[in-house]
């Protein structure tokens, strides 16, 4: 089991907006590609203070191939659907991990 995580921190100004458009329509666009099996929705949690606020998606893959179809296929559109809402409001880091038995 893979799991993509993408850990957001987003601008106050836009945060609310950001919550619903992540809920409404971002999250079920990367779920209906068929390349990931469930997901889960977080608030980083910290006690440092920091500009705007942080969340962390997590997709469920069954395996590698999964999620190297939808980076080629379905995330730059995806991404840049982002990158044009909320251009300058948003920082992003990916990361994919391997879940161990």
């Amino acid at each position: 089991m893979i799991i993509y995580n993408v850990t957001i921190n987003i601008d106050a100004d836009v945060h609310l907006d950001w919550l619903q458009w992540m809920k409404n329509e971002h999250i079920p666009a990367v779920m209906e590609t068929g390349m990931f099996t469930e997901y889960r929705f977080a608030r980083v949690m910290s006690d440092e203070p920091s500009e705007g606020f942080t969340y962390s998606v997590q997709y469920l893959a069954e395996s590698i191939g999964e999620y190297e179809i939808y980076r080629a296929t379905y995330a730059p559109g995806l991404q840049a659907e982002t990158e044009k809402r909320y251009k300058g409001k948003f920082v992003a880091f990916r990361t994919l991990l391997k879940i161990i038995d």
